[in-house]
């Protein structure tokens, strides 16, 4: 690319996003000024000049203007910017432009941590010094400053780091899921839409793309390689306990893993798929899975008890959130639900619970509404506590269940936020004698 020696290079946004963009940018010579609508810019590598307080008529003109994925790029302030740049990008496609490794770059509405975790691991098992970034973990741009620098990344892409790419170009794409997230951001849901599918813009016939059965996705150049929960012609396909390439089971997700649910099946494949893509053995992967347990508060499995498994999905803070973890669960499932009332409408959910759930738990603000709602499809008992609501579920749940703590809501009517939420939940579950 041409060189940035000399040029004049802003970073609109000082996040740590944007602190790394501007040390790369700096690293290559270019004079750079960091903006930011924070009266107050700190942290700020050396040599880099500050503009705090921003407004749209703040922008100046430069060579190449650099977005934070923070910032709305339909907003009048990136407009204002852009219109006296040479050229915008974001910090993806700047770190992508001075990477020289191979990139598995992932997306999708749900399970991108869990997978881009699970593609480090198995690039790692299969002999690459790897590093996972981007949405997770760090920014791209602070792996492309390491010395040495990665050879390979795992690359984790929310749709507002991929609305600002240019040329770059993922060896291995892989498309999780869709749903209609982020509608405070993007104007329409195609939108939304149309900023994730920008992961196989560039791609050629020599990439590959890994995608999710039945997404329905436009023509895609790359070669592209299905997996499924549902569909058993998929290449890979899953009942949620083992994992099938091309109708051989190849992994045992129950007998070597923490992991649980359908969806994590689906991280799974997505993940050994992509990393096979580029060469790694499925032996290497196996081993690189082996004791795997998801991010905590995630469907983490906690224990097993009088075989009954105990599973934390306390981040499911919506309604979605909840439907996603019901509708993974492969066993009868007693649920516990509650906290904040937000006034949201759990009708939706009615047919699933009927369909994965024996019972369910409601406590907290929200319980006496939500168990009106739920027991249109199975028994319920509402609680105050969290803690009574697990002994509640406990005398429900039958050997080979599921109690599944997944809240549908947030935790601020009983605690400081889902984290704290979890780990009591992980705590109290873990004393049950």
């Amino acid at each position: 690319m041409t060189s940035l020696n000399g040029k004049k290079v802003i970073v609109l946004g000082a996040g740590r996003s944007g602190r790394a963009a501007a040390a790369l940018a700096l690293r290559e010579g270019a004079l750079v000024e960091v903006h930011d609508a924070a009266a107050k810019i700190e942290g700020m590598p050396e040599g880099a000049a500050l503009a705090p307080g921003i407004a749209p008529e703040s922008a100046t003109a430069c060579d190449l203007l650099v977005v934070s994925p923070g910032i709305d790029t339909y907003g009048p302030l990136v407009k204002a910017y852009e219109e006296k740049a040479g050229e915008m990008i974001g910090e993806i496609e700047f770190a992508w432009r001075y990477f020289s490794g191979r990139v598995i770059g992932i997306t999708g509405t749900n399970g991108k941590t869990t997978t881009t975790e699970l593609v480090e691991r198995i690039l790692k098992a299969g002999g690459y010094d790897a590093a996972a970034c981007g949405n997770y973990g760090v920014p791209f741009c602070e792996v492309v400053l390491r010395d040495p620098m990665p050879n390979a990344v795992s690359l984790e892409l929310s749709s507002f780091q991929l609305e600002t790419i240019r040329d770059f170009r993922p060896e291995v794409a892989v498309w999780l899921n869709f749903a209609p997230d982020h509608m405070d951001r993007y104007p329409t849901v195609e939108s939304y839409f149309a900023a994730k599918l920008r992961i196989f813009e560039n791609q050629t016939a020599d990439d590959t793309a890994i995608v999710r059965s039945g997404e329905k996705l436009p023509s895609i150049k790359a070669k592209t390689i299905h997996f499924s929960t549902e569909d058993e012609s998929a290449e890979w396909y899953s009942d949620g306990r083992s994992l099938k390439r091309r109708g051989e089971t190849v992994f045992d997700l129950e007998a070597t893993t923490r992991m649980r649910g359908l969806h994590n099946a689906e991280n799974a494949m997505a993940a050994i798929a992509a990393c096979e893509a580029i060469g790694i053995s499925l032996e290497a992967a196996a081993n690189a899975l082996h004791g795997y347990a998801p991010p905590l508060h995630r469907c983490e499995l906690v224990r097993t008890l009088d075989g009954v498994e105990y599973l934390n999905d306390s981040k499911a803070t919506n309604l979605h959130a909840l439907e996603s973890a019901l509708r993974s669960q492969t066993r009868p499932v007693v649920l516990i639900a509650g906290g904040k009332e937000k006034g949201l409408n759990y009708a939706p959910v009615v047919p699933l619970l009927a369909k994965k759930a024996v019972a369910a738990v409601t406590y907290g603000q929200i319980a006496a509404p939500l168990a009106e709602v739920f027991s249109q499809a199975v028994p319920v008992e509402k609680t105050g506590t969290l803690a009574e609501a697990i002994q509640i579920a406990r005398r429900h749940a039958p050997r080979g269940g599921t109690v599944l703590l997944s809240p549908g809501t947030s935790s601020f009517d009983q605690f400081s936020g889902y984290e704290q939420r979890g780990d009591v939940f992980r705590e109290l579950v873990l004393n049950l004698r």
